[in-house]
């Protein structure tokens, strides 16, 4: 074990201060481990003349340590280098102050670049002694009076009277004259750690004053004018991001500005983590109006420190008992107090639970949000609000079985709302290429992404990853676009132009396509890597069909349903003729025996094994068949497949006496007994999808599972093979296309924490995890019985490859909006709110605000000591007043 220097022992006890006061100094602490890895002896010296936080000359120095003025600007400037000592010039002089360990010296040390990258355990010192030593100081901290500081966005208190000049972040944008731009220390840190959140470091911290000239002098940062900090910090507004300024000079006085996320900044986990947010907080904390609230979620996902979450709007018949929750105010504080995984358990929604409709889309859109921007004809603004969850809304609002609507609370009243139709009302308005939508990019980051499969997960996955500037290639083997949705849908329920359209915002976008190229046969994963591509995503999809293993089905005639509506949707000359018999009970089954009728077959006719009421196909769907003539037999399974000289002539059929087992599990069970035969000339199989893999998956990990799907991580789909994720039907099995969509997304956040170095997959990743309220439990008494509207139908083009739905008109898409019934409702967590304004940047209903909650000023730290013993004196008194009412109610 090497010997400690004394040197460093004694500086790193200086620079400690408050924090540091009461702690041990070995090898292990990280003021010394991240000092002595840089600092030498002779350096230790001088720091250790010019005391804490004492704007100090040359002179000065020279004097007290002996050497002469030349040797000691030598090393004052290097001291300055390492972090160890800002430099700068006032009135003429040049001065030199050592600050405090945190914030100022560590946040000075990582932000020399090239010195992390040499000495990574610089980083780690960072992270440990902002959990370690503050951890016991942070519940005797009075409000607002850590040494960083909440400031709330501007636009959110400049109609709140008597805001006070330093609250505001103009007052020191006009202020200072010199400004800079750095890396975030905090995420720079996380980066070494490999346990970056995601949001990258770059570009994002400014300094202002003696602070930007100090950091530009020491290549820690480019300079910027006023106008590009102001474009800054409004970038790092639309990023979510929350400020926070160092409170440790005279109120009014800061030399710098953080841009903060709350998983990865050290100042923010004192809400966070340890659960004492007044230490940090602003004056201020947000509101909610649940009268104007809608539940989008925008400012639950942009909340830096979970305090507001999804409720219930609806009143309750009987409420849930208020479960209060302990503070740092009147108890006792230690780790069991803590949310030491603050960083993996964010939630989104209250234990009542909230709006049925977007716990019930796999994809949580805002029902309620877009459905309320429609009310207003804020038509382009709700599109930018569906997509933010779902970049293809025109396709959904046809095809989407819509689990939103039968979730609907209206439809405990009379009938559900009709969601699907509102919004593919609102998704046409951008089949006019003249209205379209299409998302500013948030970043520029250029890396070469392959996306395998060109359907719906893997369109999704291309749009986010769009947003972010990646260079995303799809690859599709077949000549068009869509996967499944150009191909195994028919038209007559998704037209091809609405795909079209929809993609085509995809290469406004710089999204790039290939078609005709098979990965795996034409292209190999390793050929692509040579070629710079990162990452990938494998969303292939279920484009194979599957056989009975029955007797007879090789003969000619026999077709699966997924070939039969893909032959047809490439337009390839399909001409049936006699009867056609469809085995199955899906919605692809439907898609196929209604395809079936519009390609020539004289009589078409279903044959499944389960009852009406189980049939897995929409309800809808299975009306709209039978209305085109087509029948359905349920309760039959096929024995075998006739045939004549090698033709289909008929199938023999058994009755199916039960389809699940007690458990629930597909298991059917035949009274063989019980036979019918049926006469045609065409059977067409849709009894399920298989995934064909080709050689894609040759040479790699890529693990499979018994039914052919992929191996992957639940919540981030990465595979066995660390740069390859999979999604949509390959890794779920056949399933719809919303699904897909919302899997697409969530790929896309694995892959740009993958593609970018030192950034975890999980940490600080919104797990989605919704859940809806008691529908037994909520009044709805006393709301209007309007009819739901119904949708036209064009006649010409009846039983045509022509989708003869019609869309809304204005009047009728207005009058379905007002029967929302606005079930959910954003709640604050009063405490936990440290009233930072991020909120309320998201909120297009004027539904959140901050209002004035405290009235605190910050001071200098040297009065901090002062401050906090008084605190600690009060908060005595609370906690023993708390403790004796505990005992009473026991």
């Amino acid at each position: 074990m090497a010997q400690l220097r004394p040197k460093i022992v004694k500086l790193a006890k200086m620079v400690g201060g408050i924090a540091g006061v009461m702690n041990k100094i070995d090898e292990n602490a990280p003021e010394y481990y991240s000092l002595e890895c840089v600092v030498s002896d002779e350096q230790a010296d001088v720091a250790l003349t010019m005391g804490l936080r004492k704007p100090r000359t040359v002179e000065y120095v020279s004097k007290k340590c002996g050497k002469s003025l030349e040797e000691t600007h030598k090393i004052l400037m290097e001291l300055a280098k390492i972090g160890v000592c800002k430099a700068w010039h006032e009135d003429g002089q040049e001065l030199f102050w050592v600050n405090i360990f945190a914030p100022g010296m560590l946040e000075m040390m990582v932000n020399n670049r090239e010195q992390l990258e040499k000495y990574p355990q610089i980083g780690k010192a960072f992270e440990e002694y902002t959990r370690t030593r503050l951890a016991p100081m942070t519940p005797m901290l009075p409000e607002g009076m850590a040494m960083m500081r909440v400031i709330p966005v501007e636009s959110a208190i400049e109609n709140i009277p008597g805001v006070q000049p330093w609250e505001k972040l103009s007052h020191y944008l006009d202020k200072y004259d010199k400004f800079s731009v750095s890396d975030c220390s905090c995420r720079a840190a996380r980066r070494h750690l490999d346990e970056g959140c995601g949001h990258l470091e770059h570009d994002l911290c400014i300094q202002m004053g003696s602070g930007a000239e100090y950091y530009i002098n020491t290549g820690r940062a480019r300079e910027i004018t006023r106008e590009e900090a102001k474009e800054i910090i409004h970038k790092a507004e639309e990023m979510g991001l929350m400020h926070e300024m160092p409170h440790t000079e005279e109120c009014g006085e800061a030399f710098a500005l953080c841009n903060c996320c709350g998983c990865s900044c050290f100042s923010m986990r004192i809400a966070s983590m340890f659960k004492t947010p007044d230490a940090i907080r602003s004056n201020f904390c947000a509101e909610v109006n649940t009268a104007n609230c809608v539940a989008c979620g925008q400012c639950v996902e942009n909340c830096p420190v979970n305090a507001i979450q999804l409720g219930q709007r609806l009143c309750a018949k009987e409420p849930l008992p208020e479960k209060k929750e302990r503070t740092v105010r009147d108890h006792v504080w230690g780790k069991k107090n803590w949310n030491v995984d603050y960083r993996e358990n964010r939630k989104d929604v209250t234990e009542e639970g909230t709006s049925p409709c977007k716990t019930a889309c796999p994809a949580h859109i805002a029902v309620q949000g877009y459905i309320k921007l429609a009310s207003q004809g804020r038509y382009k603004e709700a599109l930018e609000l569906i997509k933010k969850e779902n970049p293809f809304p025109a396709v959904c609002g046809r095809i989407c079985p819509h689990g939103c609507e039968s979730e609907c609370t209206r439809g405990d009243i009379d009938e559900p709302i009709a969601i699907d139709e509102i919004k593919k009302f609102i998704a046409d308005q951008e089949l006019d290429s003249r209205n379209r939508f299409v998302p500013e990019k948030r970043h520029e980051y250029g890396k070469k992404i392959a996306v395998v499969g060109a359907g719906p997960a893997g369109l999704s996955c291309a749009y986010y990853l769009a947003i972010d500037g990646y260079a995303v290639t799809v690859f599709e083997k077949q000549e068009k676009l869509g996967g499944m949705l150009t191909l195994g849908i028919p038209a007559f329920r998704l037209e091809k132009n609405v795909v079209d359209a929809e993609i085509d915002i995809l290469r406004e976008m710089g999204v790039a396509f290939k078609t005709g190229i098979e990965v795996g046969k034409d292209l190999t994963l390793d050929e692509l890597r040579n070629q710079g591509y990162e990452a990938f995503y494998l969303a292939i999809g279920a484009q194979g069909g599957r056989f009975l293993g029955v007797e007879g089905e090789d003969a000619n005639g026999v077709i699966t349903g997924v070939k039969f509506l893909r032959d047809v949707n490439l337009g390839k000359d399909i001409k049936l003729s006699g009867k056609a018999i469809v085995i199955g009970g899906g919605n692809v089954a439907i898609d196929v025996a209604r395809t079936a009728t519009r390609t020539g077959a004289s009589e078409v006719s279903m044959f499944c094994l389960e009852g009406r009421e189980e049939m897995p196909a929409l309800k809808e769907e299975i009306q709209e068949t039978l209305e085109e003539g087509i029948s359905i037999e349920n309760g039959w399974g096929p024995k075998r497949i006739l045939t004549e000289n090698g033709k289909v002539t008929g199938v023999e059929f058994k009755k199916c006496v039960s389809v699940f087992n007690e458990e629930g599990r597909f298991a059917p069970t035949y009274d063989e007994s019980n036979t019918i035969v049926v006469e045609a000339q065409t059977v067409l199989l849709s009894i399920g999808q298989s995934i064909e893999w080709g050689e894609l998956l040759e040479g790699s990990k890529v693990e499979l599972n018994p039914n052919r799907t992929v191996k992957a991580d639940v919540h981030t789909y990465q595979t066995a093979q660390e740069d390859v994720f999979v999604g949509g039907d390959a890794y779920t099995g056949p399933k719809f296309a919303i699904h897909a969509i919302a899997a697409g997304k969530e790929a896309a956040i694995s892959i740009h924490r993958y593609v970018q170095p030192g950034q975890s997959l999980t940490y600080g990743r919104d797990r989605r995890e919704y859940h809806a309220f008691d529908k037994n439990n909520v009044v709805v008494d006393g709301f209007d019985n309007t009819p739901r509207q119904q949708v036209g139908h064009n006649p010409a083009a009846k039983n045509s490859f022509k989708d003869d739905r019609l869309t809304f008109t204005e009047e009728q898409m207005k009058k379905e909006t007002e029967r929302c019934l606005g079930c959910g409702a954003a709640q604050v967590d009063e405490y936990m709110c440290v009233g930072c304004g991020q909120c309320t940047t998201k909120c297009k209903f004027d539904a959140i605000h901050l209002v004035r909650k405290y009235d605190n000023t910050p001071d200098t730290y040297e009065k901090l000591p002062m401050k906090m013993a008084a605190n600690a004196v009060k908060r005595a008194g609370k906690i023993v007043a708390t403790g004796v009412k505990e005992m009473g109610k026991n």
